[in-house]
């Protein structure tokens, strides 16, 4: 399988251009500089920056200049201190994967790709140190053969203007590492496979407020089976129970081996078809013990490193996951380091 060189260990910028109240004073100073060089002393290489399309395009399609000067200068920092940024398409017009938020009309609507035609023309001429992911998470399986037409379209749009920017490309349930094999053939030599692990969700999202069947005061340890494991995700989460299926040693305690077996045909379908497979999120809510966060970070990263797979954890600050909040204080050394 083929590395992405420049772009195997991040961390997100969450909640600055994205998942926010979108007040002049969040879009100012939730990321400043200074956070993009403390970043830059840490062993990561990229940073991921999610950006809804209402921060750049106003409901008619008019583009919205301070919007993408916060990006530019989101470029400039990480240029300044040696970072490579993927810029994330995290919510666009008509779609959110969020369905509280109720968004209707993605797939007969064109803003998506005069959106994105926008973004090629203003930052392709960064060159290597800027990728383009198309779309944060596709949520609906049954919507998978119409997001590959729609993002081979934008592909070919986005191709006009940047012939060699790397794109990035995932796919449903939220970006989940099973649907990787669903994926349209590599339209080029620049296309990245892109997926999400926050596997086992009943761990990483306990007491998640947010996550349909969550109890708010669940929580559990990790040191588990993968049978316990499991008999809790069909307890309280029974629409992810399948997500489990791939894990087959049930007897065995929660380890690396765990997500060896659970990206084995993600693997499998990146070495056929020579593409670079990137993990663009993954982490793990702050109301679970560090100790076992710690415990997650290492087992993941060490299959990470295994098989050469770039990643970006959520993320840097807040969003219920941020590695420099307090909670992270007596780990957060340790987590980063296995970034």
């Amino acid at each position: 399988m083929r590395r992405w060189i420049g772009f195997e260990h991040g961390v997100n910028l969450g909640g600055w251009l994205s998942q926010c109240d979108y007040s002049k004073e969040r879009l100012e100073h939730f990321i400043v500089e200074e956070d993009i060089k403390r970043i830059s002393d840490w062993p990561v290489d990229h940073v991921r920056l999610p950006i809804d399309y209402n921060v750049l395009q106003d409901q008619d399609g008019t583009f919205i200049e301070s919007g993408f000067e916060y990006v530019r200068k989101a470029i400039h920092w990480c240029r300044k201190y040696g970072l490579n940024i993927i810029l994330d398409l995290h919510k666009t017009a008509g779609y959110s994967f969020d369905q509280g938020e109720k968004e209707a009309g993605f797939f007969d609507n064109s803003k998506f790709y005069s959106l994105w035609e926008e973004m090629a023309k203003r930052y392709a001429k960064y060159g290597d140190h800027v990728a383009f992911e198309l779309l944060n998470e596709v949520t609906d399986k049954n919507t998978m053969d119409r997001w590959n037409q729609i993002s081979q379209e934008c592909i070919r749009r986005i191709r006009r203007i940047a012939p060699t920017t790397k794109i990035l490309i995932g796919g449903y349930w939220n970006n989940c590492v099973l649907a990787v094999r669903s994926l349209a053939a590599p339209a080029d030599e620049n296309i990245v496979y892109n997926f999400h692990c926050y596997e086992p969700l009943i761990f990483t999202h306990q007491g998640g407020y947010w996550v349909d069947g969550m109890p708010e005061d669940f929580r559990m340890a990790l040191h588990k089976t993968v049978d316990e494991i499991k008999k809790l995700t069909k307890k309280y989460l029974p629409n992810n129970e399948i997500m489990l299926e791939p894990v087959k040693q049930e007897e065995c305690l929660f380890g690396s081996s765990f997500f060896d077996q659970f990206f084995a045909d993600a693997l499998a379908v990146a070495e056929e078809r020579n593409v670079p497979l990137y993990c663009g999120e993954y982490g793990v809510i702050n109301l679970a013990s560090t100790e076992d966060t710690l415990q997650w970070y290492q087992a993941i990263s060490e299959v990470f490193d295994r098989y050469h797979i770039g990643r970006a954890a959520w993320s840097y600050k807040e969003m219920d996951f941020g590695i420099v909040d307090a909670h992270m204080e007596d780990v957060r050394e340790k987590v980063i380091a296995c970034l």
